[in-house]
C-alpha cells in the first residue's frame, strides 16, 4: 500500500462511518489511489504513504498520548501533528478568544478546581473527548449532580469546560461550515445532543440529525475569522490545513458564536453536501502532495 492516499479510521469503523464513501473513487478520479487503514495497526506501511489523510480515528480521546505518538511518527500527516495536538485538548478555544473570536463563553476548571456556578442552563464536557461523549447539560438548580459530573471528569485527570448552555441550540441546533484546502466547501446543520441521545452502533459518538443548510452571513463571516486566526495561531498558511469544520451557533443575544473548531478527525458532512464536494476534497488532497 505504498505511494498510496491513506484514508486513516480506527479498529472499530476500519472503512470509516459511511459519510466518505465517495471519497476513493473521486480520488482516483484525480489519479490518486486510496485505501482505508487503521492507526495503529502495525502492518501498514504509513512512511511510504504520498499522503496519512486522519478521519475517523474516534478511539484516539481514551489514548491520547499514544495517538500523538503516532501522529509524531508519520511523515506526511494531515493534517500535521501540530496541528493535532493544539485542536485535541478543547483549550484551543481560549487561544482562539484570545485572537479575537467570538466564542462560547467558556471556563476551564481544572482538577482541583470548584468553580462558580452559573445560574441559567450550562454544559460541562470534558476538555480531551469527542462525539459529546462525557458532555451533560445542567439546570441551575441541578448543581449536586453537576457537582458529581465534574468529579467524574476531574477522577479521571481531565480538566472541565463549563459554557452557559445556548437554548437556540434547541431549536436551531448548530451550523457546521466545512473547508477544504482552506477554502469554503459546504455546510450543514446538527441537532441538540446532550438531552438524552443515544451513541451510535460503535460508542464513540453520539447519534446526530443532520441536514444540508445554506449558511448565514454572520455564521459564514465568523467561520472565514476562525480559519484565519487558527491558521495564525498554527504558524500555517490556510491551505496547509487540509479540512475542517468551524461548528458555529447562534447565541441567546443573536450573535453567531463559535463552538468548535474541528482540525483531526471531523466528520465532513459529504451526506448531506453536494455531489461536487467529494471532488473538491479529492482536489485538496491533490493539491496537498505537492
Amino acid at each position: 500500500m505504498s505511494a498510496r492516499v491513506l484514508l486513516v479510521s480506527c479498529a472499530r469503523l476500519p472503512r470509516g462511518d459511511g459519510d466518505e464513501h465517495a471519497v476513493p473513487a473521486a480520488l482516483a478520479a484525480v489519479g490518486r489511489g486510496a485505501d482505508w487503514v487503521v492507526w495503529d495497526d502495525e502492518s501498514v506501511d504509513f512512511a511510504g504513504a504520498e499522503l496519512v489523510v486522519l478521519r475517523s480515528t474516534w478511539d484516539y480521546s481514551a489514548r491520547r498520548e499514544e495517538f500523538l505518538a503516532w501522529c509524531a511518527s508519520v511523515p506526511a500527516l494531515r493534517n500535521p501533528v501540530d496541528t493535532v495536538r493544539w485542536n485535541t485538548d478543547k483549550r484551543y478555544l481560549t487561544d482562539l478568544a484570545g485572537a479575537g473570536v467570538a466564542i462560547v463563553p467558556t471556563e476551564l476548571v481544572a482538577p482541583g478546581v470548584r468553580p462558580s456556578w452559573p445560574e441559567v442552563p450550562f454544559v460541562l464536557k470534558p476538555a480531551v473527548g469527542m462525539g459529546s461523549i462525557g458532555a451533560g447539560r445542567f439546570a441551575p438548580d441541578s448543581v449536586e449532580e453537576a457537582a458529581r459530573h465534574l468529579g467524574e471528569l476531574h477522577r479521571a485527570g481531565q480538566t472541565a469546560l463549563l459554557q452557559p448552555y445556548q437554548s437556540t441550540v434547541d431549536t436551531e441546533g448548530e451550523t457546521a461550515l466545512v473547508f477544504l484546502g482552506g477554502v469554503y466547501s459546504h455546510a450543514f446543520t446538527k441537532g441538540p445532543m446532550l438531552t438524552g441521545a443515544e451513541t451510535d452502533g460503535s460508542g464513540l459518538f453520539v447519534a446526530e440529525q443532520l441536514g444540508a443548510t445554506q449558511p448565514d452571513p454572520a455564521s459564514r463571516a465568523l467561520a472565514e475569522d476562525v480559519m484565519d486566526a487558527a491558521a495564525g495561531l498554527l504558524g500555517l498558511a490556510r491551505h496547509e490545513l487540509l479540512y475542517a469544520r468551524v461548528d458555529v451557533l447562534r447565541a441567546d443575544d443573536g450573535s453567531a458564536v463559535l463552538l468548535e473548531l474541528e482540525l483531526t478527525e471531523p466528520s465532513l458532512g459529504f451526506g448531506q453536501a453536494d455531489p461536487g464536494a467529494p471532488l473538491r476534497f479529492a482536489s485538496a488532497i491533490r493539491a496537498s502532495l505537492r
